[in-house]
């Protein structure tokens, strides 16, 4: 097992964690990250990382591993935002050794949970939050709208809502819901490069974005009442205006996954789950 420091991720320079990150990134289920330098900050921001509060484990006075605080104290509790590993790193124990800390710290913050998400074909992943305590929740999954599905009338009752009113929903939502994945919610909608779009009907809101040459992305989809008939509504308006609409691996099922399903929608890329750990 080689040797590695627990450093403070806000003391090293940034471009030395971006570098780490791509090339921990670069052999991804999902495929490589692309993401240059300009570009790290934004990612920082939509994964609500806090580096004063993030740790990398150092060797040889490279970056050997990193794992990457997104603090909730709006719901008081800390999220594993993003963790990783250099491919020469691993299998030394500074993962295990950045995953301990993290709960540790935590702990002795007082905070009475912590939380990630993980890709469910991600075996390896899984195993090592596993051993720490961490419990799958929930299921993630993403979907998108099959070529030539037929679309639906737009209903009358989606209305646009401005930005600052959405926000708030979200926020309030954040306070209401119990384990609302962090992708959904108020602050990572906030801090999206991407222009959004917001949409509400009734107990339920839609944040989604369009740029010219993209898909269509949904970001957001919350119903607050479990029959999820406000959210179908939004999934059917946003099918027929925006047809090649898809939704990445951040949705409940019961906050507005099954929605997406009703209005004709098809699971999509790989499934994410949610996982907590009690401290």
């Amino acid at each position: 097992m080689s040797s590695f420091t627990l450093v403070a991720a806000d003391t090293l320079p940034e471009a030395d964690l971006h570098a780490a990150t791509v090339a921990a990134f670069a052999d991804y289920l999902v495929g490589p990250f692309q993401m240059t330098l300009e570009q790290f900050p934004s990612f920082i921001g939509r994964q609500g990382i806090d580096l004063a509060h993030s740790r990398v484990a150092v060797r040889d006075g490279a970056v050997a591993a990193f794992a990457f605080n997104c603090p909730r104290p709006e719901v008081g509790r800390w999220r594993l935002g993003v963790m990783g590993a250099l491919p020469s790193a691993r299998g030394t124990g500074a993962a295990q050794a950045l995953l301990d800390d993290f709960i540790a710290r935590a702990s002795a913050e007082g905070l009475p949970w912590v939380e990630l998400e993980c890709f469910a074909e991600n075996e390896r992943a899984l195993r090592l939050y596993r051993s720490r305590g961490f419990d799958v929740i929930q299921g993630l999954n993403g979907w998108k709208l099959p070529e030539g599905a037929p679309a639906s009338a737009p209903a009358r009752d989606a209305r646009a809502v401005d930005r600052a009113q959405a926000l708030a929903w979200l926020a309030d939502a954040d306070q209401r819901i119990d384990w609302l994945p962090f992708p959904n919610s108020e602050r990572c909608m906030a801090a999206q490069v991407r222009p959004l779009t917001f949409w509400q009907c009734g107990s339920a809101q839609l944040v989604f974005s369009v740029v010219d040459g993209t898909p269509t992305q949904i970001h957001s989809l919350i119903d607050r009442e479990p029959g999820l008939r406000d959210a179908e509504v939004l999934a059917r308006v946003v099918a027929a205006t925006h047809p090649d609409v898809f939704a990445p691996p951040i949705f409940r099922d019961d906050l507005g996954g099954d929605a997406l399903r009703r209005a004709g929608f098809a699971p999509h890329m790989m499934s994410q789950v949610l996982m907590n750990r009690r401290l």
